[in-house]
């Protein structure tokens, strides 16, 4: 889509000669048409133009936008960055009260000298002197030529070219190495093996209170009730009271012969006997943990 120059013919005559078997005229028409060439074709049509010159910075950007076909603007920082290139140049060129044909040729130049970095892979010194020539082309020169083919005058010229340097040319590199470097995908998270609590039915234990809360529990995880679950604690509830009353009958027929003092003594005895292997129990388990819990720590500074 490189913009096409204005050339002389192989065979051409010098200025002020006509060759044979043409005319002024057809000749004059030839070079016209070979003027035309130059930054087409146009990158947004007359009636686009005239509809973003009525909306505002947010309007710009949307049609820009949607004429791009540019979907993924909140997750695809390239295309972002090439929307707001042509929404600022946009912008920017209203600002200078360009006609519509100026518009329509400098957003066309925009788009060739985007077009040279990202497909032809052209160089800032390359894309300078591009510049150069089409702005020799489209602008005032030295060479004498129709009025109707100057596009814009030696004021807008000189715009053009000190925008281009503190838009494109400034940050060509960094042009460069978007189009051109391969970005790696970075994946910010972690992977975690979950265990899910079973039903009590299998042998993994009911889950602790201050791990979850009964209601969370008994809503989500715990089975629903069935009518022999009920029936099953039912029975087992009247066995259970069945065989209290029988062992506190029995006690009572043991202890017949024992004073009071000696059913305390006996119960301070087995009280004590049993919180001293509580607290046994205990101190092994919490020395286990914390064993535990350093050779993780260790595992976790190694890594």
């Amino acid at each position: 889509m490189a913009a096409s120059l204005g050339t002389i013919p192989g065979g051409a005559t010098p200025s002020g000669a006509t060759p044979a078997g043409t005319t002024p005229e057809s000749e004059r028409n030839a070079e016209f048409q070979e003027h035309e060439k130059i930054l087409s074709p146009d990158f947004l049509s007359v009636s686009q133009i005239t509809d973003m010159l009525t909306e505002d910075a947010d309007g710009v950007q949307e049609k820009l936008g949607a004429f791009l076909n540019f979907k993924n603007l909140q997750t695809c920082l390239k295309d972002a960055i090439i929307l707001d290139y042509y929404v600022s140049g946009f912008l920017w060129a209203r600002g200078m009260n360009f006609s519509i044909v100026q518009h329509s040729k400098f957003m066309t130049l925009l788009d060739m000298l985007l077009h040279n970095l990202r497909t032809l892979h052209m160089s800032l010194e390359d894309s300078i002197k591009w510049l150069g020539e089409v702005m020799a082309e489209i602008g005032p020169t030295h060479i004498q030529k129709p009025e109707e083919w100057i596009i814009f005058d030696v004021k807008q010229a000189n715009a053009i070219i000190d925008y281009l340097k503190i838009s494109l040319f400034q940050h060509y590199k960094l042009y460069e190495f978007m189009f051109y470097s391969a970005r790696e995908e970075i994946v910010i998270g972690t992977e975690e093996v979950i265990e899910v609590v079973k039903p009590a039915s299998s042998p993994f234990p009911d889950p602790l209170e201050e791990g979850i809360s009964f209601e969370i529990y008994s809503k989500f995880i715990e089975p629903p009730l069935t009518m022999d679950t009920e029936m099953k604690g039912l029975d087992q509830e009247q066995a259970s009271e069945e065989s209290q009353s029988e062992t506190d009958t029995s006690d009572m027929d043991l202890l017949a012969g024992f004073t009071i003092e000696d059913i305390k003594s006996v119960l301070d005895q087995v009280t004590d006997d049993i919180f001293t292997s509580i607290q046994t129990e205990i101190n092994e388990k919490l020395q286990i943990q914390e064993e535990a819990f350093n050779a993780r720590i260790e595992k976790l500074k190694k890594a």
